[in-house]
């Protein structure tokens, strides 16, 4: 319920404002004047009421003021409150004064009432009259203090999600950029290889090629690249993939999967393994006479998903974990993505495999639908 009140401006203004004024009335004019008085006229309760709601009104008119400043320089809201506090304020005192004077205590009652107090009645009457009319600035001041005070935590509110939303919209683009500049890649290579099969006159395979990719195409664009998935349903898009290369490498490709049902339940982000995949075979089973083994771990361990891909190709010289001379997109782009998804609650390493190959070692938080 105060989450609806807190988007609902105008009925939480309604709501601060009624219940503010009648906390006045009860309790800071009425309540505390019993306390402190012994006995109050029989018509003081009304009289409490109606001086509060011509407040109630009178800060209405300053609220329109105010709405109509709300765009201009800050000085002028401080020029504002003070001047419209101050005129507010008088207003209420004289209405005050006129109910008061005219419906509580009669003007014979009064004139008694300053026979009694003898040469001290004027001392006491500007004493009083000074009292009343700075209680009643002060209480149009902390009204007017109160709604701009308000009304800049909401500016504020607004320009946190405004700024929170156009943060997540770039990250949102980063994303998808990272995870879209891996299929024109990946189909640049693919199509390079069903033009080799096309010239070498293997029509057969190339269709076959161009069948397993337009199958693994479907599935890629039918995936919200902002979309997590399953590691399962990741290493079956990752089979049609994989289906594609099987065409052109036949029997020099094996690949071996070691995924438990635990960790087969984890979410990770769509295609994060396909690219890593390409590379492995690029650089290690195509450079292979007899072909090669890629290989597929996953663990969870700690509240982490432990992911390792390998292969035993011939490998390539590490510097400090890094390729030296990697100029494609696929290691950059998967680093790139996991560093905008997870931040630093992840790793990515590149180790040798023994006795040769390639391994590669990622770390994120183990997540589950």
């Amino acid at each position: 319920m105060i989450r609806t009140l807190l988007k609902d401006q105008v009925r939480l203004f309604w709501t601060l404002h009624l219940g503010g004024w009648l906390a006045w009335g009860l309790f800071g004019k009425y309540a505390y004047t019993r306390a402190i008085l012994d006995e109050t006229p029989p018509d003081y309760f009304p009289y409490v009421m109606a001086i509060t709601v011509i407040g109630m009104v009178l800060s209405l008119g300053l609220r329109i003021v105010y709405r109509r400043l709300m765009q201009r320089p800050a000085w002028l809201h401080v020029l504002a409150v003070v001047v419209g506090s101050v005129a507010a304020g008088f207003v209420w005192l004289h209405a005050r004064t006129y109910i008061y004077m005219n419906f509580i205590e009669s003007r014979e009652e009064m004139v008694d009432w300053v026979a009694k107090m003898g040469e001290h009645a004027e001392l006491y009457q500007k004493v009083s009259y000074a009292e009343t009319w700075l209680s009643a600035w002060i209480v149009m001041l902390a009204w007017s203090a109160l709604y701009f005070l308000i009304k800049y935590y909401q500016v504020y509110q607004e320009m946190q999600r405004s700024a929170l939303k156009s943060a997540a919209m770039a990250h949102e683009a980063q994303l998808k950029m990272l995870r879209y500049q891996l299929n024109p890649h990946f189909l640049f290579n693919t199509l390079n290889a069903i033009s080799t099969l096309v010239l070498e006159k293997e029509t057969e395979l190339a269709n076959r090629m161009v069948t397993k990719l337009s199958s693994f195409l479907r599935h890629s664009l039918d995936n919200d690249p902002m979309q997590k998935v399953t590691l399962e349903q990741e290493l079956a898009a990752l089979m049609l993939y994989l289906d594609i290369e099987k065409v052109r490498f036949e029997d020099r490709l094996k690949l071996e999967v070691d995924v438990p049902k635990d960790a087969a339940l984890a979410l990770i982000p769509s295609l994060l393994l396909q690219p890593l995949v390409e590379n492995a075979i690029k650089y290690g089973v195509a450079r292979s006479e007899s072909g090669g083994v890629l290989r597929i771990a996953a663990r969870v361990f700690a509240g982490d998903l432990l992911l390792e891909l390998s292969d035993n190709g011939p490998g390539v010289e590490l510097v400090d974990g890094e390729i030296p001379s990697a100029a494609g997109v696929g290691l950059r782009n998967t680093r790139e993505r996991l560093s905008e998804l997870y931040g630093n609650r992840h790793s990515f390493r590149l180790s040798t495999t023994e006795p040769q190959g390639l391994t590669v070692n990622i770390r994120i938080p183990y997540e589950t639908e």
